[in-house]
C-alpha cells in the first residue's frame, strides 16, 4: 500500500529538510528587573541541524561525551 502525502505534509517536509541540511540558530535573552536592578538574565541559544551539518561545523561534544557513548 503505498503513501500518499498531502502537498502540506510535503510542504513541511521541505521545509524541515532545509532546516536540517542548513542548519538554525535561535537566540534569544530574557532579563526580570525590579527598579532597573537586574533579578535574573536568562540567555538561551538553541542550534538546529542534522548531526551531519553539526559535525561540520564542529560540534561533536556527543562523541566525546562518555554518557552518551
Amino acid at each position: 500500500m503505498p503513501i500518499h502525502h498531502t502537498p502540506q505534509s510535503s510542504n513541511l517536509l521541505e521545509v524541515l529538510e532545509k532546516i536540517l541540511d542548513k542548519g538554525v540558530v535561535i537566540a534569544g535573552d530574557i532579563k526580570i528587573s525590579l527598579a532597573d536592578v537586574d533579578l535574573l538574565t536568562i540567555k538561551i541559544r538553541l542550534l538546529v541541524a542534522s548531526v551531519d551539518k553539526a559535525r561540520e561545523i564542529g560540534m561533536d561534544w556527543w562523541e566525546k561525551d562518555p554518557y552518551y557513548s
